[in-house]
């Protein structure tokens, strides 16, 4: 504790001049104080949290925020948490007018999906939702080490709260010293701590052979095979997903269209943050009857586990009876034959 300072009367004085008096005489004039309070207890125990250097609604990050880099990181990051299916193709000089006439096929094919799904009364409606898009490979590619290998919640001594709240100080003690960049606090997508995560090369994604030249990803809000199976009709048919016929949908025949879609191919598609090849990509599009059919198959493969089980369990007593009704029916017939010889004798 601080010593008290006690100030005496008689060591402070203020010099009082007489303007009016001709030989200009001064008076002393004594001041009384009082004494100085001591500091509240918490005060010599704990600092005071030093003034915030960073505001809360912009934490610092490891690259300056404001460039085109750090914003495209933050939303291939943004992206890949919100999208279960992503599909991968690489493109290869398509033009303006080609990329604008597949934007709108598809966007075509997904809405008549939805006008199926809302007729058989279904309110999962994504046409909306799903776009293509051309990504920056080098920055998709860490922003996906960022959302595999970075786990914030795992961190030790995580808060919600800014570093210099009084409140957030007073409660995890935290020493009198101003928040850094590279502090535990700031766990974001972009901090210093989640660059050190990504940037580990012992640690290798599945999706590495596929991040190599120009592509462009199209993103799922939900897995959906149905609308899975019309866009790889429309961005890559084959014989499994045909492409729309010229009197169904005649604008998809257009030449610009067409040109533009020779010049995609698909690479594969992440799927609940697993790897599928052009295989498995189909595999998950040729679901019959989409997620419903999904669940349908479930329920049926359950019902016939549980009949297997029922009929394993009754096989057992099944089985006694059938032994017990033949012994019976045995034992009845060696009395008949008794009795008869007993009534020849």
């Amino acid at each position: 504790m601080p010593p008290r300072l006690r100030l005496q009367p008689r060591n402070l004085r203020v010099r009082i001049y007489h303007h009016q008096l001709p030989s200009q005489q001064c008076t002393y004039a004594s001041l009384t104080t009082a004494t100085t309070p001591a500091p509240p207890i918490d005060q010599t125990i704990h600092s005071i949290p030093p003034i915030a250097r960073f505001p809360l609604n912009q934490p610092p990050s490891h690259k300056p925020p404001e460039i085109r880099k750090s914003q495209l990181h933050r939303q291939y990051q943004s992206l890949l948490k919100s999208s279960p299916l992503i599909l991968l193709f690489q493109h290869n000089n398509l033009r303006a007018l080609e990329w604008m006439g597949i934007r709108r096929e598809l966007a075509y094919a997904l809405r008549s999906v939805d006008a199926e799904r809302t007729a058989a009364g279904c309110q999962d409606l994504y046409a909306d939702a799903i776009k293509i898009q051309i990504i920056q490979t080098g920055i998709f590619a860490s922003a996906l080490r960022v959302v595999e290998f970075y786990h914030p919640e795992s961190q030790p001594d995580p808060t919600t709260q800014h570093p210099s709240d009084p409140a957030t100080a007073s409660s995890a003690r935290i020493p009198n010293t101003l928040p850094t960049p590279d502090g535990t606090r700031f766990m974001h997508g972009l901090s210093r701590r989640a660059h050190q995560a990504a940037a580990d090369k012992k640690l290798k994604l599945e999706l590495d052979p596929l991040l190599s030249g120009p592509l462009a990803a199209v993103a799922f809000p939900a897995v959906s095979p149905q609308h899975l199976k019309v866009a790889l009709s429309i961005l890559s048919p084959s014989s499994d997903f045909p492409a729309p016929k010229r009197k169904a949908q005649p604008s998809y025949h257009e030449p610009s269209v067409q040109a533009g879609l020779q010049k995609l191919m698909l690479l594969g598609a992440r799927v609940e943050g697993k790897v599928f090849d052009q295989e498995g990509t189909r595999w998950v599009g040729s679901i019959p009857g989409g997620i419903d059919g999904l669940r349908a198959q479930l329920v049926a493969m359950l019902q016939n586990v549980g009949a297997g089980i029922t009929n394993t369990l009754e096989s057992a007593g099944r089985s006694l009876y059938f032994t017990m009704e033949g012994r019976k029916g045995m034992l009845e017939d060696e009395q008949k034959e008794e009795k008869i010889e007993k009534g020849q004798q």
